[in-house]
């Protein structure tokens, strides 16, 4: 067989690839380990779980706090295995739909797992059948695994004690006792969802704030919420030493000033980030170069260092979002199809979220890096207690904060912590793609009463002292 675009993968890179790419008119396949692996980690084991478990853990707040807004409602239980139900039926829903945008656009499915041949054949591997593919342009979007501690005995995740964030999503029982290594996005969310459900939860990170890709300012607000709602932090500490014991996890945990603590868990997430997966795909066989991370090294266009063969998403480079992936996808398919207009994209101005109680949400630079570059810059931040809208719904913990160059008035960075704030971030993402500056964004007119209204307070108050 013998295709116009072969992708490797059909996550959030790969399938919008194969999506775009049909569009144009061009033939297109993509390889993936089974139908129902569709959407990538991100639909069936990362982004779209997680979130669907935090919308329950969500509602059993609101049940919680419903005598605040006049309601008298007694909580009885969560149900683990109605909230892993359910994120299973929106997995499937949404696999469903990409299925069914294969079918719409005619692209090739082809179920296996993919190593090259050469830079234009691929050899796929279907329970240990062997067929071979070739195509004109070849797209790998593998995506990437969580990452393990060194050293740590693989029994105990055999044993179901230790977690990466695909157990967590999934697990087979309620952790009384949880630590989570690792205090970015996954970690967090994981954090705020099993403290919801009444987990005595633990974060470790070993570098001395949580968030650590945050502004600092958004990152200590965080840690400070978070402990309120009774999730304890351990920042500058690292584990050790982790074994079983009588069924259960002891940790070893030192500090930065040599202090060893041990404590017991009912199991232990690890929570440390991504390892792209390039193993075994064949990259050196064709002289694909790869970084020292492991990562595919790649040109602006996502091209490799062999001609016709591209990388998108998490095994390009970082950061390692699904949105980045996406727009990759589309870029290369231009790319491909040979259009003179090519989607830009910058690396630099790629909008983060957090979906965590309460949400972060950011874009550009933290007012560390700001400061950093030297430029003049002017900061605003506004609250949400001072908010109509949040006063009324009653979420007014956080505040946004906006940082612009003082010289120009251009948009450097936004950075948010409170209720939904990952809805409001567009709107900052919309300012930098468009090169608003200030001036824009005071003249543009927020309705009232919503929680939007912050964004442009913040604004007034860089330039105004509001």
């Amino acid at each position: 067989m013998s295709f116009d675009v072969i992708i490797i993968g059909g996550g959030p890179g790969g399938y919008v690839c194969a999506v775009k790419a049909a569009q144009f008119g061009l033939k297109v396949a993509v390889i993936d380990k089974s139908k129902s692996e569709l959407g990538g980690t991100c639909l069936t084991k990362g982004c779209i779980p997680t979130k669907t478990m935090l919308q329950s853990a969500k509602v059993r707040h609101v049940v919680e706090n419903s005598a605040e807004f006049g309601i008298d409602s007694t909580l009885i239980a969560t149900n683990l295995d109605k909230v892993i139900e359910r994120e299973k039926r929106v997995i499937a829903t949404l696999n469903a739909g990409v299925v069914g945008l294969f079918v719409r656009h005619k692209i090739t499915l082809i179920e296996g797992v993919a190593k090259f041949r050469t830079p234009n054949t691929l050899l796929v591997n279907k329970d240990g059948v062997i067929s071979e593919i070739s195509g004109k342009n070849i797209v790998i979007a593998t995506g990437a695994m969580p990452r393990l501690l060194p050293n740590l005995d693989t029994k105990l995740i055999q044993d179901g004690l230790i977690w990466t964030s695909k157990e967590a999503i999934f697990p087979k029982f309620y952790p009384k006792k949880l630590l989570i290594v690792g205090s970015g996005a996954i970690g967090v969310e994981l954090a705020t969802f099993y403290n919801a459900l009444g987990s005595d939860v633990t974060i470790v990170e070993m570098m001395d704030r949580i968030l650590i890709q945050e502004d600092k300012e958004i990152s200590d607000t965080a840690q400070r919420l978070f402990e309120g709602q009774g999730i304890k932090v351990k920042t500058g500490t690292k584990t050790q030493n982790i074994s079983k014991v009588n069924g259960k996890v002891s940790v070893e945990m030192i500090d930065n000033n040599a202090n060893v603590s041990n404590e017991v868990f009912d199991a232990v997430v690890i929570a440390i980030g991504v390892v792209p997966n390039t193993k075994d795909l064949g990259l050196e066989e064709i002289n694909v170069k790869k970084k020292a991370n492991e990562t595919i090294e790649t040109n602006e266009y996502n091209e490799t260092s062999v001609k016709r063969i591209y990388a998108i998403g998490d095994i390009a480079e970082a950061p390692w979002l699904a949105h980045k992936a996406s727009r990759e996808g589309i870029r290369v398919a231009e790319r491909i199809a040979g259009k003179a207009r090519l989607t830009p994209i910058r690396l630099d101005a790629i909008p983060s979220c957090t979906y965590s109680m309460p949400q972060i949400a950011s874009i550009g630079m933290s007012e560390e890096k700001a400061r950093a570059t030297g430029r003049g810059i002017k900061v605003g931040k506004s609250y949400f207690r001072s908010n109509g809208k949040a006063q009324a719904t009653g979420e007014i913990d956080g505040f946004v904060k906006v940082i612009f160059d003082a010289m120009s008035g251009e948009l450097l960075g936004a950075h948010m912590i409170g209720y939904e704030v990952t809805e409001l971030l567009p709107i900052f993402s919309l300012a930098i793609a468009g090169e608003l500056t200030e001036a824009e964004l005071m003249a543009t007119v927020f309705p009232h009463p919503t929680m939007s209204e912050c964004l442009q307070d913040a604004v007034y108050s860089a330039y105004s002292g509001l």
